[in-house]
């Protein structure tokens, strides 16, 4: 679905990714790791139309998106959920989400908005509460259901582990796994090595912007350049 060729990309002079190289397929769950820095963010931010990249080529579906506005780009099913969670903090929960089929999803807004909510029952109590004062839990959870609004065929995951407790790590997690056991592609970019690999088929490691290492999941698990450098054994 998704395919990144001799991406080269920053911002302004300073060029952060040298290179890059990386696929996901239809289904699939694929990882992309690394430490802050290394790169992942600006992925993201080229993938999505954010930033036009220095050189190289992003194809969604068989299309070239590099340079394409963002609104397009959304509109074709690539959805991001960005790091941060990045809420309208002032909009009560129901507003963020109906904002999420903005630009997709339009027509099926009440049907999604009830799955999202079976997915999130805490989301549904708190239907009319400004979304600024939720907890970090329940923020990613909003923003992961305003990202399912929009009915991507593949969603980016940017960081959804960040600043959460161990147990709603754990939660998150099993929610990534859910959606994909329904048949979502997803770009999980994450520092957290050990989990993401156990729930990703594959798996790509950047550092310094160059992919340093790809592979099966499971075998990128017992890499020992990988155990070294993010398990420290």
């Amino acid at each position: 679905m998704l395919e990144i060729a001799s991406l080269r990309a920053g911002y302004g002079a300073i060029e952060v990714l040298r290179g890059v190289d990386l696929a996901v397929g239809a289904g699939e769950i694929v990882a992309l790791l690394g430490s802050n820095g290394a790169g992942k963010s600006t992925l993201n931010n080229n993938v999505s139309g954010l930033y036009r990249p220095f050189g190289g080529t992003i194809r969604f579906d068989g299309h070239d998106i590099a340079g394409a506005p963002s609104t397009r780009i959304v509109e074709a099913g690539l959805v991001q959920v960005p790091e941060g969670r990045r809420v309208f903090p002032t909009l009560a929960v129901r507003d963020n989400l109906e904002l999420g089929s903005y630009r997709r999803g339009k027509a099926a807004r009440a049907q999604n908005l009830e799955r999202v909510l079976a997915m999130f029952p805490r989301l549904k109590e708190r239907l009319t509460q400004s979304a600024g004062t939720l907890s970090g839990g329940e923020q990613q959870m909003l923003a992961i259901g305003r990202g399912l609004m929009a009915e991507p065929r593949l969603l980016i995951l940017d960081e959804p582990s960040l600043g959460l407790s161990p147990l709603l790590v754990e939660e998150m997690f099993g929610l990534i796994g859910q959606l994909n056991r329904q048949g979502l592609a997803i770009l999980l970019v994450e520092q957290n090595v050990v989990q993401s690999l156990a729930i990703a088929h594959r798996a790509y490691v950047l550092e310094n912007g160059r992919i340093a290492l790809s592979g099966k999941a499971s075998e990128l698990a017992e890499h020992p350049d990988l155990r070294k450098s993010y398990l420290g054994h």
